[in-house]
Formats: structure tokens, sequence, C-alpha cells
């Protein structure tokens, strides 16, 4: 499992299902619960409880928070067992979600613009409304960090399961729009086939060509490319770069078109890559 400091948090990955990351946040100041010398750890969508609670014991952890940024069971689906597990240990635990009922066992229910105190952590995280690949999707942005589930991954996107074509740019732009420093913490593995696809859709872009190279080696040898950044995604992500003349191209010959707009190119490019 690979982790990364980012003041005042350290994020690590915890490898779920074929190609999942449940996100372990525990802080870099050492703050220790009142109760005990447990450390805390907050986990960002846990959709499968057994892994998350051997990281909890191997490293002498505390589950304080969870935060769930969609429906989908592969990002809900351990809550129930970890709460239940939280309860048998005796520690407090707050779950947040977005504002949608048919997800269970949730304490605070969240929306766009909203402040989360983890004062556990002491951190503070501002929630972002990425309706797109599902209409209760959100975000969760601090420090130069952002968990986006499953809206943008390394070289592409989310499917677009309950939204729009536009919703989806929209949640994009949102997130482009970042500081470009930003850390990206996507919810899968999915940058080895999104570059394959990057790479039909805009061909001559060197930065693509070498981020491509890059990830096959890193692939080869089991690593993780998440995160990734926005400065990166800007560079290489063709739904991000909707814009650009090379991919709007792509866009017009793949459709037949005679013509597309930035919106029109987005939807080609992502109805293309659903069949690729």
């Amino acid at each position: 499992m690979q982790s990364q400091i980012l003041e005042p948090i350290m994020v690590t990955a915890i490898p779920a299902f074929n190609d999942n990351y449940i996100w372990a946040i525990t802080s870099t100041n050492d703050k220790r619960t009142s109760e005990s010398s447990i450390t805390p750890v907050a986990l960002v969508d846990p959709g499968d409880a057994i892994p998350c609670i051997e990281f909890i014991e191997k490293n002498n952890l505390q589950l304080c928070t969870i935060l769930i940024t969609h429906h989908h069971p592969d990002h809900t689906g351990g809550v129930a067992e970890l709460k239940r597990y939280c309860q048998d240990k005796g520690w407090p635990l707050i779950v947040y979600a977005p504002e949608n009922n048919t997800i269970n066992n949730v304490d605070v229910r969240v929306k766009d613009n909203q402040i989360i105190e983890l004062t556990e952590l002491s951190v503070s995280f501002k929630v972002i409304d990425l309706a797109g690949h599902t209409l209760d999707h959100i975000g969760y942005y601090a420090n130069d960090i952002v968990f986006c589930g499953d809206t943008l991954f390394s070289g592409g996107c989310g499917r677009i399961f309950e939204g729009s074509p536009q919703q989806m740019l929209t949640a994009l732009t949102r997130l482009a729009d970042l500081p470009e420093r930003t850390h990206v913490y996507c919810a899968h593995e999915y940058t080895f086939a999104n570059l394959t696809f990057a790479l039909a859709v805009e061909p001559q872009n060197a930065e693509l060509v070498h981020y491509y190279n890059q990830v096959v080696k890193k692939r080869a040898q089991k690593l993780s490319t998440i995160p990734t950044s926005i400065l990166l995604e800007k560079k290489i992500n063709p739904f991000l770069r909707c814009e650009q003349a090379e991919i709007i191209n792509s866009a017009v010959k793949f459709s037949h078109k005679e013509s597309a707009n930035k919106l029109e190119t987005f939807t080609i490019i992502r109805q293309w890559k659903n069949q690729f």
C-alpha cells in the first residue's frame, strides 16, 4: 500500500475488489484520541469492510469518519459492517454522504459548498457537487487534495449512468478549475485502459505518449498510478481537452458529423469510450 503525505494529513490507498481504491486519511500531527493512544483515521468510499478493518488493526488506528461520494455499492458496501465494528469497539463514528436516502447508515447528509470539519484529523473538507456519473455524486476538497470518486479518472472520466453529458462536463470543469497542484484521488485503477483510449483520440499529444509510457512501466511493477494531478490531467485527459482541434477532429470523424462544439465533442468521445 502506498502513502502520500500532504500536510496536515497522509493519504494511503487500500486496494479493494479488482481495481477499487478505498482511501485512508490520517493526521501527520500524530494527534491521538483522548481515550487511548490509537491514531484516528477517516475512510473514503469503503465498499468492502474487510480490507479496511485489516488496515485499521494492522496500523493501530481508530476509525472516526467515513466520507461517501455516491451511492454505488462498491463505494458504500462496507459501511454497515464498519459501523458495527466501531460500535463493538465503543468508537464514535460519523458517516457523511450526499443527500440520497437510498444510502443507508448515514449520520450527516451534505451538499455543494458545505464544509465538513474533521477535528480529529485537523482538516476541513469542502463538498463539491459532481452530478453526472450519478445524480448524487459529490467530491471532497481540502489542502490541494480532492477525493472525486468516479467522476475524474487519470486519463478518463466516469460513465454517465444517471446524469446528462452537460452535467458530467460541468462536474469535470469544476474539478479542472481547482488549482493545478491539486492531487486527484479517484476510486479506480483505470489509467492504462483510459490512456489506450486517449491515444486513439489524440495520438499526436506528446505529453500523453510520455505519460502512457510511464504508466506501462508502473503497472508492469504493479504500482498505483493514483493520485494524479489537475495539471497532468489538463495535459493528457481528452475529457478535459474537448476544445483541442485534434480531439474535435477525432470526434467528428468518429460520429460522421461535419462539426462539433465542446459539449458535442465531449458527448461523442464519451459514447466512443463506452464501446471502445
